[in-house]
């Protein structure tokens, strides 16, 4: 590889998750399975949303918006991963690279924004139902989402900028398998000092927030189921939130993994690793834990396979 000793850098080479060739094929063929089962995975909910009836309704609008933003995040950095392992060139562009790492950020402050929201509807829903219908009609619920992606979009805007001025001497290899945030950071010889204020005023707008508000609205909502009379009843209000309250674990958790965890107690590997969780891992299995965990869901895709087989008996 080409080691820069300049202030500016024309293309970087991305290290990806291992140089070995045997490995770099396993993950090729194990990744591939991954993004296709991802994209497919999503595009069903999606799909099983607009034409069932019974699902036209604000908390699954929220799910086909989050099955968008997934398919969307995860096809920012896989299509250059599988690439990379497939052809050997792991070179990417300066601006490429800055675009990943915008677009690649954006889609995450907006999965924040959008989980919190989904939270409260969670919250209307359970705690003030008779408003339900008012509170959350089809123009509140798009005014939301759309919210979230601007929002997402105009939160990653600063420090992209301060990123992309940076002057990177030290080497223009990326070890990560996409231009991450702390991956670039390292390769600078620039005082990231700004860009650190940056990222701490970013997160606290963009995760601490969201988070707060996501768990103010889940205390309301088990404070007021816990005061159910009926166990049935308390299941069921529980049963309409437990798939949302799983990804929102999930994701933050595997956030706060990766970028609030000391640098000096973790190894070069682990935040690679973490990162593959809420960048491929957390996709994949976000329409496996919404229909295992929603019945409304699991009727519509047993009933659209049905209607599938059913088409292919008469053909």
């Amino acid at each position: 590889m080409v080691k820069s000793n300049q202030t500016f850098v024309s293309q970087f080479y991305i290290l990806g998750l291992s140089q070995s060739s045997d490995i770099q094929l396993l993950i090729f063929i194990l990744f591939s399975f991954m993004y296709l089962m991802t994209l497919l995975g999503n595009i069903v909910i999606i799909t099983i949303i607009c034409i069932d009836s019974h699902l036209q309704k604000p908390m699954y609008y929220f799910l086909m918006v989050l099955s968008l933003l997934d398919i969307c995040l995860t096809s920012v950095t896989m299509p250059k991963m599988l690439s990379i392992c497939s052809t050997g060139d792991n070179s990417i562009s300066f601006s490429a690279c800055i675009l990943q790492y915008y677009f690649c950020f954006s889609f995450i402050s907006t999965e924040f924004y959008l989980l919190s929201v989904m939270a409260c509807d969670r919250y209307v829903a359970i705690c003030i139902p008779l408003r339900y219908s008012a509170l959350m009609s089809n123009r509140a619920v798009i005014l939301l989402a759309v919210a979230s992606w601007i929002l997402g979009f105009l939160d990653t805007i600063p420090h992209t900028v301060l990123i992309s001025t940076l002057s990177y001497c030290r080497s223009n290899e990326i070890d990560h398998f996409f231009c991450d945030h702390n991956a670039l950071l390292k390769l600078s010889c620039t005082d990231t000092y700004f860009i650190d204020l940056a990222t701490i005023g970013e997160g606290m707008v963009v995760v601490l927030g969201p988070f707060m508000l996501t768990v103010t609205s889940y205390m309301l909502i088990i404070s007021n189921i816990v005061k159910i009379p009926s166990s049935t009843g308390r299941q069921k209000a529980f049963s309409t939130c437990s798939s949302h309250l799983t990804a929102v674990i999930l994701f933050y958790g595997t956030e706060a993994a990766v970028y609030m965890a000391p640098t000096s107690a973790a190894s070069q590997e682990k935040p690679k690793i973490i990162t593959v969780l809420f960048t491929i891992v957390i996709p994949l299995l976000n329409p496996c834990i919404y229909s295992l965990r929603n019945k409304d869901v699991k009727r519509a895709v047993a009933k659209s396979i049905e209607n599938i087989l059913h088409k292919i008996q008469k053909m």
